[in-house]
């Protein structure tokens, strides 16, 4: 698993891999232009490059791009789509030059209406984002669930893969705060067996993309998006060691996206500590496979 933290590229795309060092960072992730902005960051040759030149020399394996949160692609309105649409495909074409692992998304809301015309919407959108870009992946992000926010079940996140058109570049994102938020207990490793289990059968697995780790401020089904620092909240040390220890999560990168102490988003403190609960978490699980072993020989 690649375990790294959201980071700015503030002052050149490089100052990304930098600040990811200094965390101690396996992986990255950035927003490819402001959050509060519809208008894109104009990235030069030269920028890529250097970018692209940090990353090779670096020890960071994978930089995910997060599309902006103003995107809804489910939108009733034709210019908030039309916006969302243009957005997106410039954060698949950055992701393919930069060489993303993929693009983050959060795939929009149906407000207060219809949820099925939501999704069809959001899937025609993404579907033109698709065909409009080359090569990058779109991880589907799964929501909490508040209001009409799409996304906060498997199924879901399986309807809106299907109203997508089914294109092998589009994954999931698993965010282990929204997980809980929506419903899903993922405190025990029987939780998130249960959890990927279900993702198996409903989705695939070939489709699990990338991992955001996150503990919940909310409790299990608050349906409120309430980031923790890791071992902070809801999920505590134990939740968050069976979520980064599910053998399925295995090679993907897993970006924290808490705020920190001192709220400037996560330390290389904090990036330690989900390396090391993620060991205990698997030298758990194999202990818990061991002893099982025994007592079926018995």
């Amino acid at each position: 698993m690649l375990i790294g933290a959201h980071v700015s590229p503030a002052g050149g795309l490089p100052k990304a891999v930098e600040r990811g060092l200094e965390r101690g960072c396996r992986a990255i992730q950035i927003f490819n232009q402001s959050p509060r902005m519809w208008k894109a960051t104009p990235y030069r040759d030269e920028d890529v490059a250097a970018f692209r030149e940090a990353m090779a020399s670096s020890a960071i394996d994978a930089v995910l791009i997060h599309a902006v949160y103003l995107l809804n692609c489910a939108s009733d309105d034709p210019d908030i789509r039309a916006k969302s649409l243009a957005s997106l495909t410039n954060s698949l074409r950055v992701g393919q030059a930069i060489g993303s692992s993929g693009v983050v998304l959060h795939p929009g809301s149906a407000k207060t209406g219809h949820v099925g015309e939501a999704i069809a919407r959001a899937g025609e959108t993404i579907r033109e984002a698709l065909a409009d870009s080359e090569g990058c992946p779109l991880h589907l992000e799964n929501t909490a669930g508040a209001g009409g926010t799409l996304g906060r079940s498997v199924e879901e996140l399986a309807g809106l893969i299907e109203a997508s058109g089914g294109d092998e570049r589009i994954g999931l994102c698993l965010d282990s705060c929204h997980l809980f938020a929506s419903g899903y207990d993922i405190r025990t490793p029987a939780g998130m067996d249960a959890t990927i289990a279900e993702i198996a059968s409903k989705i695939g697995l070939e489709r699990l993309g990338s991992l955001h780790l996150n503990d919940s401020q909310t409790a299990l089904g608050s349906n409120r998006d309430r980031h923790a620092d890791i071992g902070e909240g809801e999920l505590g040390e134990d939740g968050c060691a069976a979520f980064l220890s599910t053998p399925e999560f295995e090679g993907l990168a897993c970006v924290l996206e808490t705020l920190g102490p001192d709220r400037k988003g996560a330390t290389a403190e904090e990036v330690a500590r989900a390396v090391a609960l993620r060991e205990r978490g698997v030298t758990m699980r194999t202990k818990t496979k061991k002893a099982r072993a025994t007592t079926s020989r018995r």
